[in-house]
């Protein structure tokens, strides 16, 4: 072979190895996820939701929504949050300077008026403009600011808050009815240690809703939203679990987290300067806490819910998955003396290498190292023995875990109750894998340039709302 051709095998060895280890990990996270699910079974029938609900002494919490055109959905999502069961909790939401009806929406749909608000100044944050209170809902405020982003209209719902506990939901989201009670109960159990917890996201396209609520779950017609309802099902079900029995729970999403308001304001809120504010905020918590020694627990709670609709087009979904490479980027740039670093514990020697090895660096081995081996394969460089192999490690081994996942979800949890969507879930761990992943690792390898050109826009994501009629599954 002359030194290109041995060069390029080298590569493609270093490829399969890479995704061999990549195998093992999640095979792990898988393990503990199932060893979890016999336990989880066990504890749901003792949670005690009904001793928190009922006690005078459950702490409240304040739920923020930051806003920004959410006119198609806010009215459906602010309901919903209104409904949710705890004893006391307020709905702050934040407009970050929309143009679309979004307050002319709110405003008519709770009857707001205009009110003085006390805010506090502890995170620095752009203008708010008007406060809204409404007659009908005390627990219901609502602060009209200028456009700044959405991290600071977060800083600036934490300002604001009242309670001791900040619940974040994105604006185009639905809990279900207990889920704040769920999510809060690892921190009403254990106050002095867990600063932190995150929930279950789930992709609510083609359910039937109501008032706020997902009265029946079943997929929709759009198979993108049914690929990214197997992968909400992976990512959460699977590797959340996994990571968080690791102690090594790097993120926290943005969709559905609560935590611990003071220490929010001690860590100065969301960093602003990113697309990732989420995965750098709870990094940032970890390397606080243990550069100061202090004990403490960011759990998550995989039967704590929240529905949220995801894109079902190929140009928003493109976009949303080149953000989250460039806010990939950023979070470890900013704490990149995490990785690999023992004093950060199970968070810098496993977490944080996961991020910059296993996350940042795939689509560069899932693009490159896939096709490098089949030119490889095809001029007679490798056998045909090799590239099975690789295919196997690099494609296959994705069905099995993402199989694996759906066992777990319908074993579990059981929301997809019908069999013609159980059937479509099951023919999309194959689907998926031929196409989609692929597909997934170009937008995330466009990424890259989004980085080099210093990208800073955060785009648009096209909905439709969720307070629309369920899809007919053909």
């Amino acid at each position: 072979m002359n030194p290109v051709e041995v060069a390029l095998v080298a590569f493609s060895v270093v490829s399969f190895v890479y995704f061999v280890a990549l195998d093992i990990l999640y095979l792990l996270l898988t393990g503990l996820a199932w060893n979890d699910l016999r336990q989880s079974l066990w504890r749901r029938r003792y949670l005690g939701l009904d001793e928190a609900f009922a006690s005078p002494l459950t702490p409240g919490i304040s739920l923020l929504i930051p806003a920004y055109n959410e006119e198609a959905g806010i009215v459906e999502s602010v309901r919903s949050l209104l409904a949710l069961r705890y004893p006391k909790h307020e709905v702050v939401v934040v407009n970050d300077g929309s143009t679309d009806g979004t307050i002319a929406a709110l405003v008519k749909a709770f009857d707001m008026v205009p009110v003085r608000q006390a805010v506090r100044e502890g995170i620095a944050t752009a203008t708010i403009r008007v406060a809204y209170a409404s007659r009908p809902h005390p627990n219901l405020l609502v602060l009209d600011k200028e456009n700044a982003g959405r991290s600071d209209a977060v800083n600036a719902g934490v300002n604001a808050a009242r309670y001791p506990y900040v619940c974040m939901i994105d604006a185009d989201s639905l809990l279900e009815h207990d889920a704040l009670l769920r999510i809060a109960k690892p921190l009403l159990d254990d106050p002095e240690n867990v600063i932190a917890a995150g929930g279950t996201v789930r992709a609510a396209n083609g359910c039937r809703i109501d008032h706020g609520q997902v009265l029946d779950v079943r997929l929709g017609k759009s198979r993108l939203a049914t690929i990214q309802t197997l992968e909400y099902i992976r990512a959460f079900l699977v590797s959340r679990i996994g990571w968080s029995r690791l102690r090594a729970l790097g993120l926290i999403s943005g969709a559905f987290g609560i935590y611990d308001r003071a220490l929010l304001q001690t860590v100065g809120g969301l960093w602003t300067d990113t697309v990732g504010e989420d995965l750098e905020l709870t990094l940032r918590l970890h390397r606080h806490l243990r550069d100061r020694g202090e004990p403490y627990k960011v759990v998550f709670v995989d039967d704590a819910v929240c529905w949220t609709e995801v894109p079902e087009d190929l140009a928003t979904l493109g976009k949303q998955r080149r953000r989250w490479q460039r806010g990939l980027f950023e979070s470890l740039r900013r704490h990149r003396v995490m990785i690999g670093n023992p004093k950060y514990g199970p968070i810098g020697l496993v977490a944080a290498v996961y991020f910059a090895v296993f996350e940042f660096l795939s689509p560069l081995f899932a693009l490159l190292g896939l096709g490098v081996s089949v030119v490889l394969w095809a001029i007679g460089a490798v056998s045909t023995g090799y590239i099975a192999s690789f295919l196997a490690v690099s494609v296959g081994m994705g069905v099995v875990l993402s199989t694996a996942a759906l066992a777990i979800e319908l074993i579990g949890y059981g929301r997809y109750e019908r069999r013609r969507d159980v059937g479509r879930l099951l023919s999309y761990t194959v689907i998926e894998s031929f196409g989609f992943h692929q597909l997934h690792n170009w937008w995330r390898f466009m990424g890259y340039f989004d980085i080099f050109r210093g990208k800073t826009e955060w785009g648009e994501q096209k909905r439709k709302g969720l307070a629309r009629p369920a899809d007919e599954t053909p």
